[in-house]
């Protein structure tokens, strides 16, 4: 190339001197340059191609090239041709193992590129093009081939039986990878993993983790995590792994509610079995013998049909799987029938009506006792008290100062408010009084004629009379029923007095007037009216003859 340089550009004395020197210096470099251009490195796949390039530069055309070859050196200290091209000769394969998978890309010397198809793992390398040139000797360049290889990923579990002892239950396995894989577990169950490596004749690699923990019934169906990580995956290879641990059954026994009364019906206990491997069978036994006739077993469940004294007894469930069996008890009480829920409502009702009966009653004879007390401060008369003296039993004939009233009828009853159709009848009063000595005194009966006036005057009747209406009914009423049998009387006494000459015998000051003015009666008929504190008035009826 220099001397190229100094041809196109000739050379005159000092004024291009510099352009000599530059040419000498770009030769020098040229000279130190490898001439055999080859690329360093390359990775490649099993059943893959891969090209080799390879190119001689001459420098300036001064090295006379005569042949050219491939040589592959799978490990140090050993070479094997596995490709040679000669102008006159042509192409040569020496190697067997590389026969019809590999091909020169040009055929010239200055570029004897080959390509190996259909890679094998073994083809991994160093392949070295050398010259053969003539002055300067053989001219090589090499190539290192990196065959890769993606891991054959694996895991499962371990089938294995409860117990006290560490025991594998999870591998995992990254087969003829190149490079080496590395695995990982994910596991929360609290146990430990060893790894193991072993490499294969054409370089792989394959990687065995075994993850290891003492199985116990909880573990049974927990999870672990495989992972793997290698060159030539994009990202990591992950595998769950749920474990499988083997273990007896474990029974219990539901439904039992203590509440199994007499005559019950379908009363039911149900077995519960949780066992790896399934049951395969399950029985009902009782403690106390053969089962009850009224006891039906179906599966896993137990039916009383009517409790009875025969299944106050303890009832046995067994259940067997691969490994074994297991049992698990229940002891029923039978209770008496007034445990029946129906019973107890019935039995409730009948308290709580009681209850209610018993407060009834108290309330009722509360009510009597504060009317009965209220009566004897107003000042009835107790039971031995005479009405007719107004004090207990006493025949004095004194009546307290107190007003008497005497209503007068004309044949029909009055309303209880005193607005009856014919209540403008008399009213007559007595009264007692005290002379100066404080000696009881009566004296003549006042005729008081108070007409009580129709409704349909349209005068609003007093407070007097509506209280005295409304107070004085019952009283009313018996002293119309008396009025009959006074006339009776009246009659027996006019006709006494008129046959003994004697004439009326009740003393005038006794006598009263009776209807309307003129009429006379015989009788005498005391009404007594006691006006109380609280405005109401009592009435105490007394009749003299």
């Amino acid at each position: 190339m220099a001397r190229d340089y100094a041809a196109r550009c000739p050379v005159y004395p000092m004024r291009n001197a510099w352009l000599v020197a530059v040419a000498v210096l770009l030769a020098a470099q040229e000279i130190g340059a490898p001439k055999v251009q080859v690329a360093e490195e390359l990775e490649a796949y099993p059943t893959e191609s891969v090209e080799l390039s390879c190119q001689f530069n001459d420098g300036g055309g001064l090295t006379k090239l005569t042949q050219v070859s491939w040589i592959w050196e799978p490990s140090d200290g050993h070479r094997d041709n596995i490709a040679v091209y000669h102008p006159v000769y042509g192409q040569s394969f020496p190697n067997v193992a590389f026969k019809d998978r590999v091909v020169f890309l040009h055929n010239s010397l200055e570029n004897p590129s080959i390509r190996i198809s259909n890679l094998r793992m073994s083809d991994a390398g160093r392949y070295t093009c050398e010259y053969a040139t003539y002055p300067t000797g053989n001219e090589q360049g090499t190539t290192t081939l990196i065959m890769l290889s993606k891991p054959k990923n694996s895991a499962n579990g371990v089938t294995v039986q409860a117990g006290t002892k560490s025991v594998v239950v999870a591998r995992c396995e990254a087969a003829d990878a190149k490079p080496a894989a590395t695995i990982e577990w994910l596991a929360p169950v609290g146990g430990n993993h060893s790894t193991s490596t072993t490499s294969g004749p054409d370089g792989t690699v394959t990687v065995r983790s075994e993850y290891r923990l003492v199985p116990t019934p909880a573990d049974n169906g927990r999870e672990v995590i495989c992972r793997v990580n290698q060159k030539t995956q994009k990202q990591p290879w992950v595998y769950p792994i749920k474990l499988s641990v083997e273990y007896l059954p474990s029974v219990s026994i539901e439904g039992y509610d203590h509440n199994w009364y007499v005559g019950r019906s379908d009363a039911t206990l149900v077995c519960l079995a949780n066992a790896n491997p399934e049951p395969t069978t399950i029985t009902w036994t009782a403690a106390s013998g053969p089962l009850p006739e009224t006891v039906v077993v179906e599966g896993n469940k137990l039916t009383v049909r009517k409790v009875d004294d025969a299944v106050n007894t303890t009832f046995i469930c067994e259940v067997k799987n691969r490994l074994g069996s297991s049992r698990n008890q229940i002891t029923t009480v039978v209770i008496e029938a007034l445990e029946d829920p129906s019973s107890a409502g019935v039995v409730a009702g009948a308290v709580i009506g009681s209850l209610l009966a018993l407060l009834l009653v108290v309330a009722l004879i509360a009510v009597l006792l504060t009317r009965s007390r209220r009566q004897q401060r107003r000042g009835y008369p107790s039971s031995g008290d005479s009405i007719a003296t107004g004090s207990g039993g006493s025949n004095g004939g004194d009546y307290g100062n107190k007003a008497r009233l005497l209503f007068g009828n004309s044949g029909n009853n009055s309303s209880k408010n005193g607005t009856g159709t014919n209540n403008n009848g008399p009213i007559y009063t007595y009264r007692e009084g005290c002379d100066a000595t404080g000696t009881l005194t009566e004296k003549a009966n006042d005729y008081h004629h108070h007409h009580l006036h129709h409704a349909s005057t349209g005068n609003v009747p007093t407070a007097h009379d509506i209280l005295l209406s409304s107070e004085m009914d019952e009283a009313e009423r018996r002293k119309f029923d008396l009025d009959d049998s006074m006339e009776e009387e009246e009659e027996r006494y006019d006709r006494f007095g008129g046959a003994g000459g004697g004439g009326n015998i009740l003393p005038s000051a006794y006598h009263v007037h009776r209807g309307h003015a003129g009429e006379e009666m015989d009788v005498y008929l005391d009404d007594d009216m006691e006006s109380q504190r609280d405005g109401s008035v009592i009435s105490r009826t007394a009749i003299y003859v």
